[in-house]
């Protein structure tokens, strides 16, 4: 543990934004979770709905700075060719 005034704080603050980048991370992978859901499902109706939410989630969390630019168009890629994909088996 810090002895210093201004460290102390630094810590708290810290462990506050490592709380609020878990948390945003977390809201990633379950957006994802769900996506990848819809896909085995075949319903590409709602995978269309939970793509674009994916997208969005995504979008934020790179605004954050909690992913960079090329993760965040790597894993919206990776949804968008899924769901290329699942349209194209349905055609």
């Amino acid at each position: 543990m810090p002895n210093i005034k201004s460290a102390k704080k630094r810590v708290i603050t810290s462990q506050k934004s490592n709380a609020i980048n878990t948390s945003k991370k977390s809201a990633v992978k379950t957006a994802i979770k769900k996506f990848n859901a819809a896909i085995e499902q075949g319903d590409a109706a709602l995978a269309q709905t939970l793509l674009n939410e994916a997208y969005s989630v995504i979008d934020c969390a790179q605004k954050d700075g909690i992913y960079k630019k090329n993760t965040a168009s790597r894993k919206k890629a990776t949804l968008g060719k899924l769901l290329n994909k699942l349209q194209s088996e349905q055609k």
